[in-house]
């Protein structure tokens, strides 16, 4: 098999193995084989078009019309013209099959069913995807900007699967990937011809070459070893560093680390991914479960407590971590004099929802969970210990369900001066406006409890703030002047405003981040899905701990003990167990497009069908806005190699043999001329055409700095370029194009690093490309004026034609 040959395949292997990425997102997985086969045929036509052969951009073409009439011929057969060329209604049915698949990516969770459009999604990325790699690697023979598309791809499959067994498909990819580069390499090598030995002469024995019955001595052995050493680094490196989180509400977030006994868990920011999340265009269960609480209206699950206002966000402090106590320490601040009832509470997660903290009712005593969790005490959350997730866990929490007096809270003494000087904290740059507004709201309370209430109240009720998703984001100090006077925000806002006011005023106070109660299900569990993704202040009042507040409009439910004549609560007692089993997130697509999102998540849309998975995408974007991002960024990331492939590719051309008559060889002398012109203008000597050869040789060599052998070259070349022009008898110069060769690598060497760069990555000298553009256009309307004038003056007799005078008569 030819070096070319080999590369082509390797070509479709790294693709092929790239692909592989993305078999966890479909089920059932056959639309890979589909795929395998058309870029089989894909790779096949480009060989043949590089064997013809056809011109680079003309192989890409050809490649480009075969993959067009493929997917023709596979997906919109019916609407094509004769089966197999597409027309506008070929074109109409692809656009709808594509607009299918998105709304079905929008629709099912990962694993989705096959449905044609996603089908059309997968199979026509790969050959997209393939069609870039081949052309990279293989017409223009450059394989390492193949990794590019290569990544996108797996990019896109990474970020929809959630890491799942993501390390084994990143080594398949990989794999792929240095079985590419390999097969360049050994290209490359094959070419250098027999003189390198890759291992001693034995007596009696011919010298052997590089390759020695087809297999690789010591140059390509070397390059696999150091192929294989890399990605063996890129996998236990990776391993052995903390996992960088994606939020607290959707994909998988940074858990803990440590041992056993102890450990640390850093700050999060959960603004972004909570707005993600309310702004779903579909709810998405997250989890059901059961509980034998009365009123499940006080059944926030809460993930962790944001208790750091550093001006730019609210986040969780560092804290250490350990292991989880059974059961829990008792609750900081909590008296025997208050009432609880004990609540127990079963709860399953949806199979695609992995992020690192648990969440649960609050305050909870007991947890029960299989896994290497670990639990924080300060916030008492329970935090994944590194690739630890909630994806699929089941696990069942004893919780109180606090319920204090308005009089507890309003005799509420105060709390230490350590809890008070950490959580009163509050940036210099806040603007004073913040606290003079609490200070405003709040005129006439005669405790913190009441002001608490007022602010709850302003906030919820009488300040005329306005609930809205859509807002900009912000959690910092201006960010909170602003939502105070535009009055408009979401739950973070009216959170983290309340708790930045409460600390003004001297009241401890923090950010619980979270799920709201969720809704009752027809079988008696409830169902919490992302749009029930919510942020409430928590203020501290001693005796009681740490209070919910709930200043957000229309969302969740104001406290008891923060109404008036708030019932009192009855005496510590637990509650019976529930008999019901935990039920798992739903997994059917809803039967009839009119159900409401809601109903729909609910289960209240009659009987669904039993091969999909309802819900919509994840809290990021969708999965065709992921595709067109990939595809986008990984064209961003080529276009900027275009000058680089142009310009070698003008280089190879010029240094190319081609012809053997006096004619040739002086076009070769004047191309390897043009070369060195170019790529001393790459390195910043633009040319100057007023000057002889000699004299602009001369320039080259002074301004950059060659001496030596490049020095030589420079003149040889020089000289050559005056006997093909000036001579009665050209003759050729032999060695031009290593002395094109020299010129190179001695600019390169006295040039600095970033200009070396420059050189190669943007080269001056491109600017060619667009010269011959305008000339060729300015010949073409040239043409066209020429043709115009010429067919005018064909026209113009006929019209001025005069009928000629009829003959005398008698003539």
């Amino acid at each position: 098999m030819s070096g070319r040959g080999r590369l082509a395949l390797c070509a479709y292997a790294a693709t092929v193995m790239a692909a592989c990425s993305m078999l966890p997102l479909v089920d059932p997985a056959s639309w890979i084989l589909q795929a395998a086969f058309l870029l089989a045929i894909l790779s096949g036509v480009g060989a043949l078009a590089r064997r013809v052969p056809l011109a680079r951009p003309l192989t890409v073409l050809a490649q480009a019309v075969v993959a067009l009439l493929m997917v023709t011929l596979v997906f919109a057969r019916q609407q094509a013209i004769g089966g197999l060329l597409p027309g506008p209604e070929a074109f109409q049915h692809l656009n709808s099959l594509l607009q299918q698949g998105t709304s079905d990516v929008g629709q099912y969770a990962i694993p989705a069913p096959a449905t044609p459009g996603i089908r059309l999604m997968m199979v026509g990325g790969v050959l997209i995807i393939g069609l870039a790699v081949d052309a990279l690697a293989v017409t223009f023979r450059s394989a390492a900007p193949a990794g590019l598309p290569l990544l996108a791809l797996y990019s896109v499959a990474a970020g929809l699967s959630g890491g799942g067994a993501s390390w084994l498909w990143f080594v398949l990819a990989a794999a792929g990937y240095l079985l590419l580069l390999l097969a360049e390499g050994r290209d490359r090598l094959s070419q250098w011809g027999r003189v390198f030995g890759g291992a001693a002469r034995a007596p009696g024995r011919p010298q052997q070459s590089v390759f020695e019955n087809n297999a690789p001595l010591a140059p390509v052995r070397t390059g696999r070893r150091i192929g294989a050493l890399a990605l063996g680094i890129a996998l236990v490196i990776p391993a052995m560093l903390p996992a960088l989180d994606s939020g607290l509400l959707g994909g998988a977030g940074g858990g803990g680390g440590g041992d056993g006994a102890g450990g640390t868990i850093s700050a999060v920011n959960p603004l972004v991914s909570l707005q993600n999340s309310l702004n779903q265009p579909e709810d998405r269960e997250v989890m059901r479960y059961n509980t034998n609480a009365q009123d499940t209206k006080e059944m926030y699950l809460r993930i962790v407590a944001l208790d750091e206002f550093d001006g730019a966000s609210w986040k969780s402090s560092e804290r250490h971590i350990k292991d989880v106590p059974d059961p829990l320490p008792k609750p900081d601040g909590l008296s025997t004099a208050v009432a609880t009832t004990e609540v127990q509470t079963s709860i399953s997660a949806a199979g695609w929802y992995a992020q690192s903290w648990l969440p649960m009712p609050f305050p909870a005593t007991q947890v029960k969970i299989k896994g290497d969790w670990r639990f924080e005490p300060v916030g008492r959350t329970l935090v994944g210990d590194r690739k630890q997730t909630t994806r699929g866990a089941q696990y069942t929490v004893s919780s109180l369900l606090v319920r204090p007096t308005a009089a507890q809270l309003a005799d509420a003494p105060s709390p230490s001066a350590d809890l008070l000087r950490e959580y009163t904290r509050v940036p210099d740059s806040l603007p004073s406006v913040v606290s003079a507004t609490a200070r405003q709201v709040t005129s006439g309370a005669a405790n913190n409890y009441e002001k608490a209430v007022k602010l709850q109240d302003w906030f919820s009720t009488s300040g005329g703030f306005t609930y809205n998703t859509h807002v900009q984001s912000g959690s910092g100090t201006e960010a909170i002047a602003g939502f105070l006077k535009e009055k408009e925000g979401f739950c973070v806002h009216f959170s983290f405003s309340m708790a930045a006011m409460a600390r003004t005023l001297g009241i401890p106070a923090r950010v619980a981040v979270g799920f709201t109660p969720g809704a009752a299900r027809p079988d008696g569990t409830m169902s919490v899905g992302l749009r029930d993704a919510h942020a409430w202040p928590e203020l501290y009042f001693e005796g009681v701990g740490w209070t919910r507040f709930e200043p957000t409009p229309t969302r969740g439910s104001v406290p008891d003990y923060t109404r008036q004549q708030a019932p009192a609560g009855g005496p510590s007692s637990p509650a019976e167990p529930s008999k019901r089993a935990s039920a798992q997130p739903s997994a059917a697509p809803s039967a009839t497009d009119s159900c409401p999102p809601s109903a729909r998540r609910l289960g209240d849309c009659g009987p669904s069908a039993a091969g999909g998975v309802a819900g919509p995408t994840d809290s990021g974007p969708s999965a065709s806005a992921l595709v067109g991002s990939a595809l986008g960024v990984a064209a961003l990331l080529v276009l900027p190699l275009l000058p680089l492939l142009w310009r070698r590719r003008v280089r190879a051309r010029r240094l190319g043999s081609g012809g053997r008559t006096p004619a040739d060889a002086v076009a070769r002398t004047l191309a390897a001329w043009q070369e060195i012109t170019d790529t001393a203008w790459d390195y910043g000597i633009a040319p100057d055409d007023s000057r002889t050869p000699r004299k602009a040789a001369a320039r080259v060599i002074r301004l950059g700095r060659l001496d030596g052998p490049a020095a030589e070259s420079v003149h040889r070349a020089a000289a050559a370029v005056e006997q093909v022009l000036y001579a009665p008898e050209p003759r050729p110069t032999p060695g031009l194009a290593d002395d094109v060769t020299r010129v190179a690598a001695g600019l390169q060497a006295a040039a600095g690093r970033w200009l070396s760069l420059r050189a190669i990555l943007a080269p001056r000298s491109a600017v060619r490309v667009i010269w011959s553009l305008s000339r060729r256009w300015e010949r073409a309307r040239a043409g066209v004026a020429v043709r115009t004038q010429a067919l005018a003056e064909r026209l113009r007799p006929r019209r001025g034609k005069e009928t000629p005078p009829e003959p005398a008569s008698g003539t």
